[in-house]
């Protein structure tokens, strides 16, 4: 039996959450065209006769700016601390020498793969250019270029990563699929919504935090609140009339619902809470820990 912790890094919008999702076949890292989406390391587990994976999605590496930022990159560095083998995802157009900056940076001292993603976007050219680049740094143990949208290569990678797995007992049940709560999962999935329904810096301003979460006979009722920084961001989520807020609550209720394959009752209200991606005891209570 084989069995370890196999971390994905990357700088923002590589694609890590994307390939999470494939490789898991389930929707468990929100995605959105904007950078800094993803906020939480994301575990997702894999059992199959003979290995276990548990992948770690981590947020994009940038320089804080605020302490939730720190928060971000302390995830990260406890990935790097903990894996066994490492996925280093590169972009189809992101700029090669940036991305080596990044991947030294970590001071990996594990068995790492190069993911070349979005090959559907790359000319045989270019990747050939990325391939004979990245071929001859040292933290380098194999190159295989995927598309994690289109699900290409990743039979290949899953091979590459078992290939380079510990040896070892299982670390959690057959059925287990991450080891994050389902209040997480939803919290996520609507704050994922504020990501496509607002532009500008809203998404950025703004966390949830599930107050309630009741399993009753034929639904279950969630109450979330949605913390904003301004008095102005909370009129522009609740739009007029309240139309942005029954939007948001009715696009998010389908996913969850399609999630927790149950009926929800959702309720979401807006609170004010000025800095609080700077606030050390707010950012515990919002669960950035």
């Amino acid at each position: 039996m084989k069995a370890g912790f196999v971390s994905i890094f990357g700088r923002p919008n590589a694609g890590k959450s994307t390939l999470l999702n494939a490789l898991m076949g389930e929707k468990l890292a929100i995605v959105s065209p904007k950078v800094q989406t993803t906020r939480h390391r994301i575990k997702g587990i894999i059992t199959e006769p003979g290995y276990q994976i548990i992948f770690s999605d981590t947020p994009g590496i940038i320089e804080p700016r605020y302490k939730l930022h720190e928060k971000m990159m302390s995830a990260v560095k406890t990935a790097v601390d903990d894996a066994d083998v490492a996925l280093l995802l590169v972009g189809a157009d992101e700029n090669p020498e940036e991305a080596d900056a990044i991947f030294s940076s970590l001071r990996l001292g594990v068995p790492s793969l190069l993911l070349i993603n979005k090959i559907d976007r790359l000319s045989a050219d270019r990747l050939q250019e990325l391939r004979d680049f990245f071929g001859q740094k040292k933290y380098v143990k194999e190159i295989v270029p995927i598309s994690a949208l289109n699900r290409t290569g990743l039979e290949a990678l899953l091979a590459a990563i078992v290939g380079l797995l510990p040896e070892g007992e299982p670390f959690f049940e057959d059925d287990d699929l991450s080891d994050l709560p389902t209040k997480f999962f939803v919290s996520e999935m609507i704050r994922e919504k504020i990501f496509h329904l607002f532009k500008d810096e809203i998404p950025y301003h703004t966390t949830v935090l599930v107050n309630e979460f009741k399993e009753k006979t034929s639904l279950v009722k969630i109450r979330a609140d949605i913390i904003v920084q301004r008095e102005t961001q909370k009129g522009i989520l609740l739009g007029e009339g309240g139309k942005m807020i029954r939007r948001l609550g009715t696009e998010a209720r389908k996913d969850i619902e399609a999630f927790l394959q149950q009926k929800i009752f959702l309720e979401l209200f807006v609170k004010v809470r000025p800095k609080w991606r700077d606030n050390d005891n707010m950012l515990k209570e919002y669960g950035y820990h």
